[in-house]
């Protein structure tokens, strides 16, 4: 499991923490402005070991995934599949760092990809990364194999407002707790070495409003988030969180573009244009050819 402390951090994991456009800061930084950092997992209270008998929640220890990065972007359109392009800003770092053509030999990533219902398309993105192999049958595996229904009941998410203005914490409670699949309209994308979660806010009108809300405040806000698959049997008890980020103080105009929407379309295009000009290459290579040909009836 990985721990929050960054004793045992390897540098490539240091180095794309700090590339991003939103400084990471240590979680103790006194100026947090426009920064994030990962909270202490102990500040989120979790199902305990005998929870379905007693009812007791417990602090959540150590995460099972380790902090990798978090992307504060915007689109011309709502953006999804993110690690899906090789030029997004995670994919490429890791791509560049493990050159090798199997994918299974890269660490594996996680992404939860929070897209706001607003204008200008904007996304909270949180990556992690798992360091250690997979313990088959585990909740992570079965979440991984499972299908969208399985993912849709289990992954969940804890909410925090740390800091920001008395209407905004009224909104959204104490300690949030949601299952997402449930409560929001999400797509699970999944390649060989990772798995993205774009999770439309939007899509539920009380969250679509808590967060219209809190978007006004956002210069102004610190938020804790916390991810983890919820444990629905003794067997699967106590949860673990997969991990979790703080971001403080968001500024809209450090939102960094993106336009993988258009690169989509045109890597498309680009596809069809291809498959279109080897077609009539094959169909201009015979034509001789079928013109040359005897017909059996005239042997």
């Amino acid at each position: 499991m990985a721990s929050s402390g960054e004793v045992t951090e390897p540098e490539w994991i240091k180095r794309v923490k700090s590339e991003g456009a939103v400084p990471c800061l240590k979680p103790d930084s006194k100026d947090s402005k426009n920064s994030w950092t990962t909270p202490s997992p102990n500040t989120f209270m979790v199902r305990g070991p005998h929870y379905f008998s007693d009812k007791v929640k417990v602090p959540a220890g150590e995460f099972l995934l380790k902090p990798l990065g978090f992307d504060w972007v915007k689109g011309p359109t709502k953006l999804s599949e993110i690690l899906s392009y090789p030029s997004s800003r995670i994919r490429k770092a890791i791509d560049e760092e493990f050159q090798t053509e199997d994918d299974a030999a890269k660490p594996f990533v996680w992404a939860f990809n929070l897209q706001l219902p607003h204008k200008d398309n904007y996304s909270a993105v949180a990556y992690f990364v798992a360091t250690e192999p997979m313990l088959q049958g585990s909740l992570m595996d079965q979440f991984l194999k499972g299908d969208d229904g399985f993912k849709k009941s289990r992954l969940k998410l804890i909410a925090n407002i740390v800091k920001g203005p008395w209407i905004v914490r009224k909104a959204v409670g104490e300690q949030a707790i949601c299952v997402i699949g449930r409560a929001l309209s999400c797509k699970y994308v999944s390649g060989e070495s990772f798995v993205e979660i774009d999770v439309d806010i939007g899509s539920s009108m009380v969250a679509s409003a808590i967060v219209h809300l809190a978007f006004g405040y956002i210069t102004t806000l610190t938020v804790d988030l916390a991810f983890l698959i919820e444990s629905q049997t003794d067997a699967e008890l106590p949860e673990k969180l997969l991990g979790a980020v703080r971001f403080s103080e968001l500024q809209t105009d450090s939102a960094v573009s993106m336009e993988l929407s258009s690169s989509n379309s045109n890597q498309r295009s680009s596809w069809w244009k291809s498959l279109g000009n080897g077609f009539s290459n094959l169909l201009n290579q015979d034509t001789p050819n079928m013109n040359n040909t005897t017909s059996p009836g005239n042997n």
